[in-house]
């Protein structure tokens, strides 16, 4: 068994990865780590000049990437994309971040927006694991990790097909990693509480104007820890969970929700 210096800690050093929606929030915080812990970034967005300043940010810190514009939830989209990148090397790492949310009970959503939060977060995750597992299968391993989120195992307001999406990307990491276990493909996923992006930015200040810093404080005080996740630290967790020490970590659901599950009174 080889000793890993600490030095090497969770170097992704010659690895090749592809992060969905990886332009913003917590994507874009992954890029940035795996970057900077040498891999080579493929950064998939439908905002492919988000991407592409994405790319000059990390190549002015001395990191690779690219960009391509990506639909995830469109096959050809997907399946052309993961051709390219397979034909010119290696996939060692699948980040599944793209999503979108949704706020709604059973009664209040559509089933224009219930098909909608499906379409992509969860036909999303399927056709890029669908484009990623033949490449890993014949190199003999790869990395899948899914973001997913608490909501996927405790009852949230209003989040109904939100919560259905991600209780979907819970499963799927189960059963990919049971099924590709032999061929050394290993899949987790991250469970986020509430992570303090841009979006709950635009979220609070759209739907609760001038009452910006009460809804930030009440919204930070539902994590027992009194704080909302930043994406660095999301990031972080992934760099670790894709990198060769946690080669014995498969089939894992990760949760980094500040004491949320287990130590809410």
């Amino acid at each position: 068994m080889s000793v890993t210096t600490s030095g090497d800690l969770f170097s992704l050093a010659g690895k090749t990865a592809v992060v969905t929606g990886g332009a913003s929030g917590i994507g874009l915080a992954i890029v940035h780590a795996f970057a900077r812990q040498g891999a080579f970034v493929h950064i998939l967005d439908r905002d492919v000049q988000a991407a592409e300043a994405v790319v000059g940010q990390v190549t002015a810190s001395g990191g690779q990437a690219a960009a391509r514009g990506c639909d995830v939830s469109d096959a050809g989209s997907v399946n052309g994309i993961f051709a390219e990148i397979v034909k010119a090397g290696r996939l060692d790492i699948l980040v599944n971040n793209a999503g979108i949310a949704h706020v709604g009970s059973l009664a209040t959503t559509s089933e224009e927006d219930f098909e909608r939060i499906l379409r992509v977060n969860v036909k999303g995750v399927y056709l890029c694991m669908r484009a990623a597992i033949e490449p890993m299968r014949a190199q003999s391993g790869g990395v899948i990790l899914n973001m997913c989120s608490i909501a996927a195992t405790t009852g949230l307001s209003d989040r109904f097909a939100y919560s259905t999406s991600k209780g979907a990307v819970y499963s799927m990491t189960l059963s990919v990693a049971r099924d590709y276990l032999k061929d050394g493909v290993r899949c987790n996923a991250i469970l986020p509480a509430r992570v303090h992006t841009p979006f709950v930015d635009g979220f609070v200040a759209k739907n609760y104007p001038g009452q910006e810093p009460e809804m930030m404080a009440k919204l930070s005080a539902a994590q027992p820890i009194g704080r909302m996740a930043e994406p660095d630290e999301v990031a972080n967790l992934a760099v670790y969970l894709c990198s060769d020490e946690a080669s014995f970590i498969t089939g894992q659901n990760y949760y980094l929700d500040g004491g949320y599950m287990n130590l809410r009174e």
